[in-house]
């Protein structure tokens, strides 16, 4: 891939690449790509269209057009593949970017430029066409969904439906005839609920477009806003991205990467990866990932680059990083970084570290935690000792003890009653952001734990349990199975993410301030010192 990824096709003057401008995704694949690290070449619509395009604005509307326009030709000579091509076409994401990291609040298009012809181009371009019919199916359903506003469920059904009807485990094993026929049936579901997906990629790419833009107005990504502090104005940008796939086989795949273990700040890199998948199957949480060890096991050249390039990251942005990539038949590619978001106890371990590290001075270091009520931090274990009635992947840690909620709603009412919640779910989707906020904490069938959703669990200090494999809920109903023990709404369960184990009922917590905390008071007991004399280590 080039070395000059990025261009800001936006009808401006301007050539700075910052984050008020590209948004923070742009940005920073600028600089990754500036570190000498494999990026696929991008165009970006800048910040400053969004507002006018979800106003309808004609001049804006116009600028979009001629952007995508200028940066499609901009790929095409890049690449040396056209757009909807037959033989050699090329295949673009379109995803959104912020000035500030949202996780999983606004929209992403992939796969964009497949139809009934370029689907076969790609087969011509690399002999593969499980790839395609995958690529196929996964741009229709997600299409349907970004654009149209179709509900995931009726896909996932169509898939298991195929899936069952194949006497395969999972998606990961259907062929290509299957997927091909799969394709078929997306396209024929979006169609009765009214949504064409069009066979012109220009006008995939335009409505895709259009979408991420108004996907900075969804109730999801206002509240993540409003929870947080950030500003509703400036809008996001749209990053459109040379697709490169982690579904072409078994040296392929695409996972998510933390620098730093930011449940704990412990310096261990902390990665989720699937095999034979796109991007949106590891952040979305619908698939549970494997970990490190499986990857090292088999593409340990790959693993190693990964571990060295996400460390120079690290050093170079002076803080814990969380890095997306993808790998296409052994090739590892970067597609995001971003400083992580922790929870507030590895909030406190890390920057305590890095000041010891020398990495970051200390006025740096109580700049980031002033966001914290550190006074309010405690390292919390139960009281007594309790058999557990399953285990799950612990996605942040802490004990949590409530009573059950199955749905947003519902948490949010047992919570004005001033219960403490459990928020039990099939899986952990952006969408239920509000629940989050109102949690003490999250129980999932599936995912993991550097989904989206995780993600923004962390960031607001709840406990988090994904892929509990003895977990089953009828939503429906409102009720739910622990290893065959009923569970109903209001009963009381517990949750350990320091091991990763589930207790049916209530347990009592104690709990201790963290060790670093002193360490913290006596920097800021400091503060009226020089910033030299501030900096470093004791």
């Amino acid at each position: 891939m080039t070395r000059e990824p990025l261009f800001i096709a936006s009808g401006f003057s301007s050539p700075a690449v910052t984050p008020e401008l590209a948004g923070s995704k742009a940005t920073e694949l600028w600089h990754m790509a500036k570190l000498g690290l494999d990026v696929p070449p991008a165009f970006v619509l800048p910040t400053t269209l969004c507002a006018g395009a979800n106003a309808g604005e004609g001049a804006a509307l116009a600028a979009v057009e001629n952007a995508l326009a200028k940066g499609i030709a901009w790929l095409e000579e890049r690449t040396g593949r056209r757009f909807g091509d037959s033989r050699a076409p090329l295949l673009v994401s379109a995803r959104s970017g912020a000035a500030v990291s949202m996780p999983g609040m606004l929209q992403t298009v992939l796969d964009i430029g497949l139809n009934e012809e370029s689907v076969h181009g790609l087969i011509r371009l690399n002999g593969n066409p499980r790839l395609a019919f995958d690529s196929w199916r996964r741009l229709i359903q997600s299409h349907a969904e970004v654009v149209g506003g179709l509900p995931a469920a009726r896909f996932d059904q169509a898939l298991a439906e195929m899936v069952k009807g194949e006497q395969v485990e999972g998606e990961a094993e259907l062929d290509s005839e299957a997927l091909e026929r799969l394709a078929t049936a997306y396209r024929d579901l979006a169609l009765r609920a009214g949504h064409a997906v069009p066979d012109d990629p220009r006008r995939q790419l335009a409505q895709a477009a259009r979408a991420v833009f108004q996907s900075w107005q969804s109730p999801r990504a206002v509240e993540y806003r409003r929870l947080n502090r950030i500003s509703d104005d400036g809008g996001t940008a749209i990053t459109v991205q040379a697709m490169v796939f982690g579904n072409s086989g078994p040296r392929s795949g695409a996972g998510v990467i933390f620098s730093r273990n930011p449940a704990t700040g412990a310096d261990e890199p902390y990665l989720d990866f699937l095999f034979d998948a796109q991007g949106e199957d590891v952040v979305s949480g619908r698939r549970t990932p494997v970990d490190a060890s499986r990857l090292q096991a088999r593409l340990p050249e790959v693993a190693r680059r990964l571990i060295d390039g996400v460390k120079l990251i690290e050093r170079t942005r002076h803080d814990a990083q969380d890095v997306e990539f993808t790998v296409e038949e052994g090739h590892l590619y970067f597609l995001q970084t971003r400083s992580a978001k922790r929870t507030p106890l590895a909030a406190l371990s890390l920057a305590v570290a890095m000041v010891h590290e020398g990495l970051i001075d200390r006025p740096t270091a109580l700049a980031r935690l002033a966001a914290f009520d550190l006074s309010a931090l405690a390292v919390s274990r139960f009281a007594d000792n309790a058999a557990p009635a399953a285990e799950a992947i612990s996605a942040a840690p802490g004990v949590a003890s409530g009573r059950v909620a199955f749905s947003s709603a519902r948490a949010k009412e047992l919570a004005q009653d001033g219960a403490p919640v459990i928020l039990v779910r099939p899986d952990t989707s952006t969408e239920d952001v509000a629940g989050f906020a109102v949690a003490s904490g999250i129980l999932t069938t599936v995912g993991g734990r550097t989904a989206h959703a995780a993600v923004v669990a962390r960031q607001l200090g709840k406990v988090c349990l994904v892929g509990c494999r003895a977990l089953a809920i009828d939503e429906t109903r409102a009720e739910a199975t622990i290893a065959g023990t009923p569970l109903r709404e209001g009963d009381w369960l517990s949750l350990d993410g320091d091991v990763g184990t589930v207790v049916l009922g209530k347990r009592n917590i104690v709990s201790r301030p963290p060790e670093e905390l002193a360490e913290v008071e006596r920097w800021r007991s400091t503060a009226g010192m020089s910033p030299a004399a501030a900096c470093g280590g004791n």
